[in-house]
């Protein structure tokens, strides 16, 4: 609809239109009520997707995070791992108080590596917490997806009902309709 005086109308709006102005026969009556429940419900179950989306996405983020910070971790460990092997290279081409000094070395870098093995394994098993956080977010987030799309056939076979007046196509509507709640109550228990 726009400003000007022109109105763009679906054939089932229309028809819902219609009853609330002139009355109408119970049955449309009805079944203009229930499109009416199931595109709220299909709202409500449209945002939880995009939510359950949004999480996943931040989960993700954070396991990459997390990663990188890993990653780093391990290098600086490849770092001190080379200091060491030169130190120990050092020790064998040195004698006296410069040997001691190098052997020093030595120990000091194998007590750093182990303090800097131990960050990286923590930072590594909160990517992996984080990662089966996003993918536990991302499985109820296809759950809403689906209710949302069943609620939408709903009411797409709730318009086709009303304009065809064919009392068996309730049949898919209620069908569909309850496989959509079903699939949002899986999302809401995050089954």
């Amino acid at each position: 609809m726009s400003g000007h005086g022109f109105h763009v109308h679906g054939p089932h709006d229309h028809e819902v239109e219609h009853v609330a102005q002139h009355g109408g026969d119970r049955f449309t009556a009805r079944l203009a009520v229930l499109t009416a429940v199931l595109s709220t419900i299909g709202a409500i179950f449209g945002y939880m997707g995009g939510h359950s989306q949004n999480a996943a996405l931040l989960l993700k983020n954070e396991a990459a995070i997390q990663k990188t910070a890993a990653s780093n971790q391990w290098n600086y460990y490849q770092a001190k791992s080379n200091k060491q092997n030169l130190a120990e290279l050092s020790i064998t081409l040195t004698s006296g108080d410069v040997q001691e000094k190098y052997r020093q070395e030595v120990e000091r870098y194998k007590q750093e590596k182990t303090e800097i093995k131990t960050e990286a394994d923590k930072l590594e098993a909160v990517a992996r917490e984080a990662d089966k956080k996003s993918e536990g977010e991302m499985h109820v987030h296809e759950r809403w997806a689906l209710a949302t799309t069943l609620l939408q056939i709903a009411i797409a076979l709730s318009a086709i009902t009303l304009l065809t007046r064919k009392r068996w196509l309730l049949v898919g509507v209620y069908g569909a309709a309850g496989l959509g709640l079903l699939a949002g109550v899986m999302g809401y228990l995050h089954l």
